[in-house]
């Protein structure tokens, strides 16, 4: 591991020590304030650097979102042919240009750089050189302290290596665990903010469930790691934390995924403003639909002996129609019975009658 991470253990500790430098020359060089900022510069270094990746990021998540319905119709269609599946899906993925790695850029960049500081903290915590801290800056990190927590110790330690740090294990435990909580809440309320705000919620998509079991899994694996970092890493951790939530915020300010609350509350300011063109046949279908609301009664809402009522007239209205319908049919059947009912139509012939003039009787039928 050392071998592979030696170059990072080099960038991170001189980016740390140029730092330590600087803040030395507000803070006292031993102090936790000098460590702990040199650590939060380093967050900030690296994740300007990460910036076009997290660009990469937002445009990939969006991409999936809006391939989603396509991706389950695939599935719908060849669930018993993984393989034709499988095709069919990087078709789709290179026909629209996404790649489904590229949402875990951001992380996967960043990654070495958090083990190559954990690393560091630890060779600090066991007094060991580390990349370009010699022993004088090993030493001074070392017993730096953040609200009297070495930055070197963690939450499972011993009360023998914490004492030998000049320090207690209730202060280690209590900032360890504030740090764990709020490094849990930031991640839980910036994956809350992509799924409440950023999200198109007019499409119902497995990857809408997938980021909603993130926004709970997450926080619960920060919490369980958390009590194994040292105090140095925590620092990081939240730093980067808060940065991405930050980052996020913009993000869904100024340039927000369509069909999402965000976008909707951005459409409404700009149209507040002035400054959204919008169709005027659009403009005056809104207006008529509005109109229609508006002008739309409620029914008004009746007690029981009112209903009882309104039941018993509309049983009463249908009866009398009922009877009117039977005497109406009556009567038709006998205007049609009767000869004068319809000027020009011939009577009815009795049974066995001829029609016309009838031919007298041969005289030997007499």
């Amino acid at each position: 591991m050392d071998t592979i991470l030696g170059p990072l253990y080099t960038a991170v500790s001189w980016i740390i020590v140029q730092f330590h430098n600087l803040y030395s020359l507000v803070f006292d060089e031993d102090s936790g304030w000098a460590w702990g900022l040199s650590i939060v510069s380093l967050v900030i270094v690296i994740r300007i650097a990460l910036i076009p990746l997290f660009v990469k990021q937002i445009k990939a998540t969006r991409n999936m979102q809006a391939i989603q319905p396509k991706m389950k119709a695939i599935q719908e269609r060849y669930k018993n042919d993984r393989q034709r599946q499988s095709e069919e899906m990087m078709k789709l993925y290179k026909e629209t240009g996404t790649n489904p790695l590229s949402s875990c850029l951001p992380i996967l960049a960043q990654s070495p750089f958090f083990l190559a500081l954990y690393q560091v903290l630890n060779k600090i915590a066991n007094n060991q050189e580390v990349g370009v801290m010699g022993a004088d800056l090993v030493g001074s990190a070392r017993n730096a302290s953040i609200f009297g927590a070495p930055i070197a110790t963690r939450f499972m330690d011993s009360a023998e290596k914490v004492d030998a740090l000049g320090a207690t294990l209730t202060d280690v435990r209590v900032v360890t665990v504030i740090m764990i909580l709020m490094m849990s809440a930031s991640q839980f309320y910036t994956q809350r903010q992509l799924m409440t705000k950023n999200v198109d919620l007019t499409v119902k998509t497995p990857f809408m469930q997938q980021q909603k079991m993130l926004m709970y899994v997450f926080p619960i694996i920060f919490a369980v790691f958390g009590i194994n970092f040292p105090v140095g890493v925590l620092v990081y951790w939240l730093t980067t934390n808060v940065w991405t939530l930050g980052q996020q915020m913009y993000i869904i300010k100024r340039n927000p995924t369509p069909g999402s609350l965000a976008y909707k509350q951005r459409q409404e300011k700009l149209r507040a403003k002035g400054k959204l063109k919008e169709d005027p046949a659009e403009v005056e279908t809104k207006k008529a639909v509005e109109a229609a609301r508006a002008n739309r009664q409620q029914p008004k809402r009746m007690t029981k002996a009112q209903r009882q009522a309104a039941a018993a007239q509309a049983e009463a209205d249908a009866r009398e129609k009922e009877a009117a319908g039977e005497k109406t049919s009556l009567s038709k059947e006998d205007s049609k019975d009767s000869p004068s009912a319809r000027p020009g139509q011939r009577s009815k012939k009795k049974p066995g009658q001829r029609k016309g003039s009838q031919r007298p009787k041969h005289p030997s039928k007499k």
